[in-house]
């Protein structure tokens, strides 16, 4: 064989061997961004007004995936399913990475939908919803027993009027079934809904202290 068609050969092979093993620069997805990244980048647009207005119409037509179960602009009509208008963006973008990340497996329905969203996508939903009146509710009967429990127990991180802050929670005017639900499986510490402060707090209460703490949160009107 002559010198230059084994050098030839030499250099097919090699070039072939290292297309095999480089990555395909084509097809390969970049990683996707950190939920760290993902709030620095909420919190830099809620600043700016111009690009605030931009993600909230953007969000609009995004969360029409959600009004099926969460209602027109987030306002539930179903018990068991939670409002989201007016909610924390922080939260509500945090949930939504827990729900991709598999943190958060309450449902598989809610896993595919949001796991299917860009998170571009997640945060204009984020804002759109938090921007979104909470819909008045005629008030229920006030509970005495709910407003002792809340004040010992939940004021703390939840604040006064039960709006919370940043990654926690509002709670006023939330659905009672759903608080209800979502207290119990918090005490039972069943996989579902995982967190050692809520778990310590929920650990001792009784059904009936679960439904007067839902039944007063339900009468915290915006």
């Amino acid at each position: 064989m002559s010198l230059i068609k084994f050098s030839c050969m030499t250099s097919l092979l090699f070039v072939t061997a290292f297309a095999a093993a480089a990555p395909n620069r084509n097809t390969d997805k970049p990683a996707p961004p950190a939920p760290e990244a993902l709030h620095e980048k909420l919190a830099q647009i809620s600043q700016d007004p111009a690009r605030l207005s931009a993600a909230i119409q953007r969000g609009q037509k995004d969360a029409a995936v959600c009004r099926h179960c969460h209602g027109a602009g987030g306002n539930s009509v179903l018990p068991e399913v939670p409002n989201l208008a007016s909610q924390n963006a922080a939260y509500l973008l945090e949930q939504m990475n827990k729900f991709v990340q598999g943190q958060r497996k309450s449902s598989a329905f809610m896993e595919g939908m949001i796991k299917a969203l860009t998170p571009d996508e997640r945060i204009a939903i984020a804002l759109f919803l938090s921007q979104q009146p909470l819909a008045h509710k005629p008030a229920a009967a006030h509970s005495a027993a709910g407003k002792r429990l809340y004040d010992k127990l939940c004021i703390s991180c939840h604040g006064a009027s039960g709006t919370g802050t940043h990654m926690i929670p509002r709670l006023a005017g939330q659905q009672a079934v759903y608080l209800e639900g979502s207290l119990k499986r918090y005490r039972s510490g069943n996989g579902e809904r995982i967190d050692p402060r809520m778990a310590a707090y929920t650990r001792n209460l009784k059904d009936a202290d679960i439904r007067s703490l839902a039944a007063y949160l339900t009468t915290l009107q915006p």
